[in-house]
C-alpha cells in the first residue's frame, strides 16, 4: 500500500480508503471481515458519514483493539430520524449526533471532523458565521477532533471554504465526468443525462481552480464518488464509455492535492477490486486512451497529468512540472510552497531540449514544449 500526506495536516493516509456506506443493512460478520481485509492490505483510513446507530455500533465493535490502526474521517451534521439519514444544521441535533458517534465507535476523538454536505455558497456562509463552525472549533480545542474538514460536490462553495483558511481537509466528488460539469446548487446535475447531451470541452475551470487552490494552500482532498456511484463502470456511463476501477482511482489520485480515494464497499469482491489498484500495472491504470475516446467530450490541449509524455530524454517529470506551472499561473504569482516543490524535482523545465518526443505521445495535443518554456521563465530553472 502506498501512503500520502493529507495536505498540511501531517497525517499519512493510504491511497485507498474504506468507505463505510455499503455496510448499511449488513451483519456484524461482514463489518468485521471488511475491516480485517483493510488491515491486511494496509488500509489505514475510513470515512463514516452515516448516522445509522446500528452501523456505528457494528463499526465500533470491529474497531475494538484497532482504533490506532485507522485515521477516522466522520461527519458532523448527520442525524438518524424515522429510520433514515437526515442532514441537519440544528445545533442540539448536531451535538447529540456527535456524542452518539463517539460513544458507539468507542473512541474519544475523531481524526477528521467533516462538516457534512455544503453545496452552496450561502450554506458555507451560514456555517462560517454560525454555530456549526464554532462547535467544530470547540471540538478541536477539546481534542475531540484533530482536524476540521468539509464535504461538498460544488467547486464554488468548496473553494470559498478552502480560501477561508478554516478547514484543512476537503472531501470532494472527483471523477472525469463530474469534472466536466460546472458548479451547481443541485448535486443531481452531476449525473443527470441532460447534463451530457451537448458537446463538452475540457475540465470545468471552477473545478480545476479548486484542486489547484487546495494544492497551493495545503488543504488535503479525500475523494468520494470516484466511480460516480458505479455509473462510470458501465456502458451506461455519462461519457458513453465504460471505465475500469483502476482507471477511475488513478484519475482521482493524479488530481492536485488528492491524498486518498474512499471506495464504498458493498462486497468482499468489490473491495478486493479496489485494493488491486496497488499492484496493477501502469497500462491497467492508464485512463488517457479512454478519456480521449469519449464521444462528445474533448480534453484537447489540456494536460490531464496522465504521464503519457514520459519518458523524457532529459529525465524531466513533465507532468509534475506542468502541474506546478499550472498552480503558479492560476495564482498569478509563485507561492513559496510551489516554488520549493518545483525546486525539489530532480530535473527542471530549463533542461528541455525541445525535441518534441513528449508531444508525439500526448493523447490530448498539449503544447508541452511551450509549457516547459513558460516553466523555465516562471521558476528560473
Amino acid at each position: 500500500m502506498n501512503y500520502r500526506t493529507l495536505g498540511s495536516t501531517g497525517i499519512k493516509v493510504s491511497e485507498i480508503g474504506l468507505g463505510c456506506e455499503g455496510f448499511s443493512n449488513r451483519d456484524e460478520a461482514f463489518t468485521h471481515e471488511m475491516f480485517g481485509l483493510a488491515r491486511e492490505h494496509g488500509v489505514n483510513c475510513m470515512d463514516l458519514y452515516s448516522p445509522d446507530p446500528d452501523l456505528r455500533s457494528r463499526i465500533g465493535k470491529a474497531l475494538r483493539g484497532h482504533r490506532q490502526d485507522f485515521v477516522m474521517q466522520a461527519h458532523l451534521c448527520t442525524v438518524w430520524q424515522d429510520g433514515q439519514y437526515k442532514r441537519t444544521r440544528k445545533m442540539e441535533e448536531v451535538r447529540f449526533a456527535f456524542d452518539d458517534l463517539l460513544a458507539r465507535l468507542g473512541t474519544d476523538y475523531i481524526d477528521i471532523g467533516m462538516i457534512h454536505y455544503v453545496d452552496t455558497v450561502d450554506a458555507w456562509q451560514s456555517i462560517e458565521n454560525g454555530g456549526i463552525l464554532r462547535y467544530a472549533e470547540e471540538l478541536k480545542a477539546a481534542g475531540k477532533i484533530r482536524e476540521i474538514g468539509l464535504s461538498s460536490h460544488n467547486p464554488i462553495a468548496a473553494r470559498r471554504a478552502v480560501e477561508s483558511g478554516l478547514i484543512r481537509v476537503l472531501m470532494f466528488s472527483v471523477n472525469p465526468c463530474y469534472d466536466l460539469q460546472p458548479g451547481s446548487d443541485n448535486v443531481e446535475d452531476l449525473w443527470a443525462d441532460e447534463s451530457y447531451e451537448t458537446e463538452l470541452f475540457n475540465m470545468d475551470p471552477d473545478r480545476e481552480a479548486l484542486y489547484e487552490t487546495c494544492q497551493r494552500t495545503g488543504v488535503g482532498i479525500t475523494v468520494m464518488k470516484a466511480f460516480g456511484g458505479g455509473d462510470l463502470l458501465t456502458s451506461d456511463s455519462p461519457a458513453g464509455v465504460a471505465l475500469t476501477v483502476n482507471q477511475c482511482i488513478h484519475y482521482a489520485l493524479t488530481r492536485p492535492a488528492v491524498a486518498t480515494v474512499f471506495a464504498g464497499v458493498h462486497s468482499r469482491e468489490q473491495f478486493e477490486a479496489d485494493l488491486a489498484y496497488e499492484t496493477a500495472g501502469a497500462w491497467e491504470k492508464d485512463y488517457a486512451a479512454a478519456l480521449a475516446s469519449f464521444p462528445k467530450i474533448s480534453w484537447q490541449g489540456h494536460c490531464m497529468y496522465c504521464g503519457h509524455c514520459a519518458p523524457c530524454p532529459q529525465g524531466i517529470d513533465v507532468a509534475a512540472a506542468t502541474k506546478f506551472l499550472n498552480l503558479a499561473k492560476a495564482q498569478g504569482t509563485v507561492p513559496e510552497t510551489v516554488r520549493e516543490h518545483y525546486a525539489a524535482l530532480p530535473h527542471h523545465a530549463g533542461e528541455c531540449t525541445a525535441c518534441g518526443a513528449c508531444e508525439t505521445r500526448c493523447p490530448f495535443g498539449v503544447a508541452i514544449r511551450e509549457n516547459m518554456k513558460q516553466a523555465k521563465e516562471i521558476f528560473g530553472a
